[in-house]
């Protein structure tokens, strides 16, 4: 390894928006983020499913009729 190019390697403590607070290592100084594994809705469980079901339907009845309707215009 080259001596005096790679940047000092520190133990910081990272904060995040809900006052959670852990320790890692890090070239920075200090570390602020938004969310954590301690808020994250993946892990506290509290995850919205979006309903995807309809999408589809929703979809082909907007627009299933698309290429029935440029065929007639182009026939006539």
């Amino acid at each position: 390894m080259k001596k005096n190019i790679h940047p000092p390697y520190h133990y910081v403590k990272v904060r995040c928006a809900c006052g959670n607070t852990f320790e890692t290592g890090s070239a920075l100084r200090h570390i602020e983020v938004e969310i954590c594994g301690a808020c994250h809705p993946f892990y506290t469980g509290k995850q919205k499913f979006v309903d995807t079901a309809g999408r589809v339907e929703r979809f082909q009845k907007k627009y299933g009729n698309f290429n029935a309707r440029t065929a007639a215009g182009a026939k006539k």
